[in-house]
């Protein structure tokens, strides 16, 4: 196994247990954490409406969370699919979503399930992207 695919299987772990924390905390205790979101959708209330801003911001929080699960497990498991890596995150959402419809101060919502799969897969493409032009790279060059 090489260092590279070694150091991201390693940082998985942690990552993993920051992302469950976010998720599976009390609001009240997340929300110190998260309430980034809604503090930077203060800040655009002029240009868009709050009520319109904060969703968006929430969804590609919820992206931009999930894609190191993307590019990790694509450094990590080089061989696996897309399928594997994208549905890894997908199964991994929607458990997280069905743990929070039991938490009475979270709120499970099929968008975050979305929001959290396009970021696994942002995450597996940039590899992929990364991976081709360094190859092209190597080809070029030989």
């Amino acid at each position: 196994m090489t260092r590279g695919r070694l150091a991201a299987r390693i940082l998985l772990a942690p990552y993993l247990v920051v992302v469950l924390l976010l998720t599976w905390l009390p609001a009240k205790d997340a929300g110190q954490v998260t309430g980034i979101v809604a503090t930077v959708a203060h800040w655009f209330d002029g240009l868009v409406p709050f009520e319109v801003g904060y969703p968006i911001l929430e969804f590609l929080a919820n992206v931009a969370m999930f894609a190191p699960l993307g590019v990790l497990g694509a450094l990590a498991w080089p061989q696996a699919s897309a399928g594997w890596i994208i549905g890894a995150g997908a199964v991994l959402s929607a458990v997280i979503e069905l743990v929070q419809l039991t938490m009475p101060s979270r709120y499970s919502t099929l968008s975050d399930v979305i929001a959290n799969t396009l970021g696994a897969a942002a995450g597996w493409a940039a590899v992929a992207w990364w991976r081709s032009r360094s190859e092209s790279a190597r080809r070029a060059t030989s």
